[in-house]
C-alpha cells in the first residue's frame, strides 16, 4: 500500500511537468524530421498546453501515469524483497552490498516488465494530439489492434536500464543508510 499511495501522490502533483518532458522529447525527434517547434521553452510549454488544451491538457494521462507509478513502486518493493530474501534463504549471497545490488537489478528488471506496459500507453497517450485517443484504454487498445502485444514493450532496454540502474542505487543506498542508522542506535 505505502508503493501504491506514494507512487499516485507524486504523480498528482508532478503530472504538468511529465506532460512537458514528454513533449519536448517528442518536439526533439519531430525537428530531427524538418517539422516546426511547437515549444521555444519550458514555460511556453506549459503555457501553450494551457491555453491550446486547457488546464486539464497538463495533466493528460494522469491515471495512466497514476497506475505506472503504483506499479512501479509496488513492483521494485516486492520483488526486491523476495530476490532478497531468497538469494539469503539459499545462501547464494551474505546480507552485503553484492547481494543489494544483484537483487536491486533484478528488481528493476522485473519491475520492466510489469510496468512496460503502462509505461508505453502512458507515454503515446500523453503524447498524443487532442482527441486521437478516448482515453488511456482506447489508446491501448489501437496500439494492440494496429501493432501487436509487443507494441507495448518498445523502448524496453533503455527503460531497463534507467530501473535497473534506479533500483541499484536506491537499494543499495536504502541498505547502507539502514546499517547506519542500526549501528548507530546501538551505540546509544
Amino acid at each position: 500500500m505505502a508503493g501504491c499511495t506514494t507512487g499516485a501522490m507524486a504523480v498528482t502533483f508532478a503530472q504538468p511537468t511529465d506532460v512537458v518532458k514528454i513533449r519536448f522529447q517528442a518536439q526533439s525527434r519531430l525537428l530531427e524530421s524538418g517539422s516546426v517547434k511547437r515549444y521555444s521553452s519550458t514555460f511556453d510549454a506549459y503555457r501553450t498546453i494551457a491555453r491550446d488544451e486547457g488546464v486539464r491538457g497538463l495533466w493528460k494521462g494522469a491515471l495512466p501515469n497514476i497506475t505506472r507509478n503504483a506499479i512501479v513502486n509496488c513492483s521494485e518493493l516486492v520483488t526486491y524483497d523476495i530476490i532478497k530474501e531468497i538469494i539469503l534463504k539459499n545462501k547464494l549471497m551474505t546480507d552485503n552490498m553484492p547481494c543489494h545490488f544483484v537483487a536491486g537489478f533484478a528488481a528493476g528488471f522485473c519491475t520492466t516488465i510489469v510496468a512496460s506496459p503502462v509505461d508505453v500507453v502512458k507515454t503515446r497517450f500523453m503524447n498524443s494530439t487532442p482527441g486521437k485517443y478516448s482515453g488511456a484504454m482506447n489508446c491501448a487498445l489501437t496500439m494492440l489492434m494496429k501493432e501487436g502485444p509487443t507494441a507495448f514493450y518498445k523502448g524496453f532496454v533503455p527503460s531497463f536500464l534507467r530501473l535497473g540502474s534506479w533500483n541499484i542505487v536506491m537499494f543499495v543506498s536504502f541498505e547502507q543508510i539502514k546499517r547506519g542508522v542500526m549501528k548507530f542506535q546501538q551505540s546509544m
